[in-house]
């Protein structure tokens, strides 16, 4: 086969373009260019056989390396025509991601229904494969066809075109023998009625226009790529969000099961929703405790936590007295108002023990659980050894265990090997994961035909007690802490404990770590949330001697040198600035009458009124150990004092050269920036202004391009991204450049001067919500600070009169309409929000309704619905009133 490329592309001394078949980078065809713009290169070429459809991407090289590559899951095609051809000669365009990437997503298409391409008879001498890019139609219902001026096109008669093969999804192409065409001629796309065959609509703009040199016998022309695009109004989502631990119904066992999701897509469903959005649903097995409740610190990427299978779908129990007593534990369990996470585990494991014994042969050896077994060997194996060994030694601590503390995979060989006594209870992991592994594809596959957008979140961390810490440590920096800076939730910043990643080692196999990650996810969702994206940006890494955020640094970032900071007009004093600033007035400020205490036992005096901490406390983490177990509120006061002492300086060391340094966060609230004079402090503040706001712009605009696209572009599911925090400019260059949408909240506006964000002028490219699992629920928020609320209800909603005390029902609705009618592609609001519009509904208890409390590292993740699945689908009103709010918002 020969294959000629050609295409305009400018390029810079020292760049060359090239093609790439098949992702197979390592076989790329080099092209040739006389003036850096036209290229083209000619090549035989053996497509496979195994394939009509075959991709292939332009890609620049420098220096032998691949510099830049056609963003978009949706690369060019090689459609064959017929066996007659044997020279295909493409003209192409450039492509980054197509104009409104988003309908190209599963998100958007449901369920695939690609076809095979028609070949023309082998008697046809010459063809013209025209190839087409549309997401717009209505696939059950619509095809893509086209239409021109002559005969074969159908002379514009709208019940004759042609009508197209959908190859690929959202990719349609159609073979035309080229003799049978009247040189040039104009022609269209059109949509075509599945049924008649009939044009329904045109494509917008003039018509296109078509003419080349005659083709010799055996050559096909592809003309190039074009997106369609029909004269429709954008189409908008509405959806809700909740865990799925949340999730009640009258026969689940005390939490949420993946059956309850299927469940709560029906009541999606019915009430016009089309997507669902829920939290992370690995398993976070570590201690066995209420700890465990925090879904964002997984012991596996890819496994799913085993309290959300739904044992109404398993084989029932064959001892009628065992299945009683668990039957008995089960409604007691589900009465409660909140998850009693402990007792649902023991449970819920010693059942799902009792029916592996009963069912282990028969789902062991069924061809299905083969088939799972031999497509995620390479995770399942190394977790399920993990969770043996975390539970033999009672820790998920590897670097303690007396054995396999370092993974080798030969030795977890002889662990998983079917002779070995350790089998039966390493092979129950595999049973649990195949049976969460079917039932939540049914819900994903049941959300798909239902048009309902399953959305997933990806955390940004991994545990380091966790399976891949264990087998992939190389991935990870483990001296490190993940973390986020203060912020409207956390005054001291968040310390989420996680390593932070090896990005220059993880560059090396272009990420594969990641796209691993994804294409797991894809197999269920159709859009997911990368949680706190601006990790990829740079992430807030943490000592592990810190308890609190405050003395993190971003990674990776550009320290400054103390010429650096002296060009400021700031004069640097090392030991001033860098070693924690105590005096008698701040320890009589902070610790009042326990003052002489705190200098007795926990500092030292250096001198004048100056002291330092005592060695034995130095650092958070000593301290945090000296008060272990005291739950006091006079030692929690001690201790966060001492926190606040040991991070008061104004400058925090590199992580890699203590000679550079960085500008302590919000060090502007602290004692150590009083201590400047007003001229320092002004000097400080430009300093600082330029470190945090200006100097990092460009450098983390390209740590995320070497990333993100490889990430987002993996798969075809929607992306979205939690954009929320210190969120540097750079930030929306980039999630604009790849269309992820943002996260719009109005209580955090991306505009500092703006108190509450206006709904109205939320970018179409966003997902929009009242607010998050991290903070308070809109009744929560309207009880939190009176004045504040006072200013939303004049200022924003325009309001006049008495503030209502708690925020009423048609007051929620007003809020929920703005939400609606906003220009954001998707509208999810929390489950919660929902409820608040009909007073009758709701919870009365707003405190309990909410999901999480950032500032608390250890909170208890147990919020449930209050009312069953079942008694809210028979909300008539209720649900009623959703559909017409949805309905006439346009999000239908």
């Amino acid at each position: 086969m020969k294959l000629t490329f050609r295409i305009k592309y400018r390029t810079v001394w020292g760049e060359s373009l090239r093609v790439v078949i098949n992702d197979d980078d390592k076989n790329s065809l080099p092209l040739f260019t006389r003036d850096g713009q036209e290229w083209q290169g000619t090549f035989n070429y053996d497509l496979p056989d195994n394939s009509d459809v075959v991709p292939y991407r332009y890609t620049v090289f420098r220096n032998e390396e691949c510099v830049r590559k056609e963003f978009g899951a949706i690369p060019h095609s090689i459609i064959k025509g017929n066996a007659q051809q044997h020279h295909f000669i493409f003209d192409d365009c450039w492509r980054d991601l197509p104009e409104g990437n988003h309908r190209y997503s599963s998100a958007f298409n449901g369920i695939p229904h690609t076809e095979e391409p028609k070949k023309l008879t082998d008697n046809v001498g010459c063809c013209i494969t025209f190839r087409a890019l549309c997401p717009g139609l209505r696939h059950k219902e619509q095809k893509l066809g086209i239409i021109g001026s002559c005969n074969t096109l159908g002379n514009w008669e709208y019940y004759r075109p042609l009508r197209m093969q959908e190859v690929m999804p959202d990719v349609w192409s159609i073979s035309i023998d080229a003799s049978s065409l009247t040189f040039p001629f104009e022609y269209k796309f059109v949509a075509l009625s599945s049924k008649t065959g009939a044009v329904e609509e045109w494509e917008c703009g003039c018509n296109r226009t078509f003419h080349i040199q005659p083709l010799l016998r055996g050559e096909t022309y592809f003309p190039t790529e074009t997106e369609v695009f029909f004269n429709l109004p954008e189409r908008k989502i509405a959806g809700s969000a909740i865990p799925v631990f949340s999730l009640r119904s009258e026969g689940s066992f005390g939490v949420g099961d993946f059956g309850d999701l299927k469940t709560y897509i029906d009541w999606a469903a019915e009430t016009s929703q089309q997507a669902v959005q829920i939290l992370p649903i690995n398993d976070t097995t570590r201690t066995k405790t209420w700890v465990d409740s925090y879904p964002y610190n997984a012991i596996s990427i890819y496994a799913f936590h085993p309290m959300y299978i739904d044992l109404r779908q398993l084989p029932a129990l064959k001892d009628a007295e065992k299945a009683a007593e668990y039957e008995n534990e089960r409604q007691k369990l589900n009465c409660l108002p909140q998850v009693e996470y402990e007792g649902v585990n023991k449970a819920k494991r010693a059942y799902l023990r009792d029916i592996f014994t009963q069912e282990a042969d028969n789902i062991l050896s069924s061809e299905d659980f083969k088939s799972f077994y031999s497509k995620n060997e390479e995770w399942l194996k190394p977790y399920s050894a993990f969770s043996y060994l975390r539970d033999l030694y009672g820790t998920a601590d590897f670097n303690t265990w007396p054995e396999y503390s370092t993974y080798d995979s030969e030795e977890i060989d002889k662990l998983c090997d079917k002779e070995a006594e350790t089998y039966p209870e390493v092979s129950f992991y595999y049973f649990l994961q195949y049976v969460l592994h079917v039932q939540l594809l049914a819900a994903a596959n049941h959300a798909r035909s239902k048009g309902v957008i399953l959305k997933g979140d990806i955390p940004i961390g991994i545990s380091r007690g966790s399976v891949e810490a264990w087998v992939e440590p190389y991935y990870f920096n483990m001296n490190g802490q993940a973390g986020a800076p203060p912020d409207a939730f956390s005054a001291n910043g968040q310390n989420w404990g996680f390593p932070t990643y090896n990005w220059d080692v993880m560059e090396k196999d272009n990420y594969q770590w990641w796209r691993k990650r994804f294409s797991k996810m894809a197999e269920y969702f159709t859009a997911y949330r990368i949680d706190h994206i601006l990790g990829f940006f740079r992430i807030w890494e943490i000592p592990v001697h810190s308890v609190h955020g405050l003395l993190g640094q971003f990674v990776p970032a550009l320290p400054m040198s103390a010429d650096e900071i002296k060009g400021f007009g700031l004069y640097f004093q090392k030991e001033f600035m860098t070693e924690p600033f105590i005096n008698d007035y701040m320890l009589n400020t902070i610790f009042g009458e326990k003052s002489d205490e705190v200098r007795n036992t926990f500092v030292q005096h250096d001198h004048h009124d100056i002291y330092r901490m005592r060695p034995e406390f130095d650092t958070q983490r000593k301290v945090e150990a000296y008060f272990a177990g005291k739950t006091d509120q006079e030692s929690l006061n001690i201790k966060e004092g001492l926190y606040s002492l040991i991070s008061n300086v104004l400058f925090v060391k590199d992580r890699k050269n203590p000679e550079m340094y960085h500008p302590r966060i919000s060090v502007q609230n602290d004692f150590i920036y009083k201590q400047l004079n007003w001229q320092e402090q002004e000097a400080f503040n430009r300093l600082y202004n330029h470190y945090y706001y200006q100097r990092h712009n460009k450098f983390w605009y390209d740590e995320a391009m070497k990333k993100l696209p490889v990430l987002t572009q993996s798969t075809s599911m929607l992306v979205c991204g939690e954009d929320l925090g210190m969120v540097p400019d750079c930030v929306p260059w980039v999630m604009n450049q790849l269309q992820i949408l943002s996260l719009e909240i109005q209580r955090m506006p991306k505009d500092p001067k703006d108190e509450f964000g206006h709904v109205y002028n939320y970018p179409f490219r966003s997902v929009c919500t009242i607010g998050t699992h991290d903070m308070s629920t809109l009744r929560g928020y309207w009880k939190e600070d009176a004045q504040i609320t006072e200013r939303y209800y004049h200022y924003e909603l325009g309001h006049w009169g008495e503030v209502p005390q708690d925020a009423p029902g048609w007051l929620c609705r007003e809020v929920v309409n703005n939400h609606l009618n906003c220009p954001s592609l998707l509208c999810i609001l929390t489950w919660q929000d929902w409820t608040s519009i009909d007073e009758s509904l709701r919870n009365p208890d707003i405190e309990i309704e909410r999901i999480n409390v950032p500032a608390n590292p250890r909170h208890y993740w147990r919020w449930r619905m209050h009312i069953t699945l079942e008694d809210l689908m028979k909300k008539d009103d209720f649900n009623e009133q959703i559909r017409n709010m949805i309905s006439e918002s346009g999000r239908i």
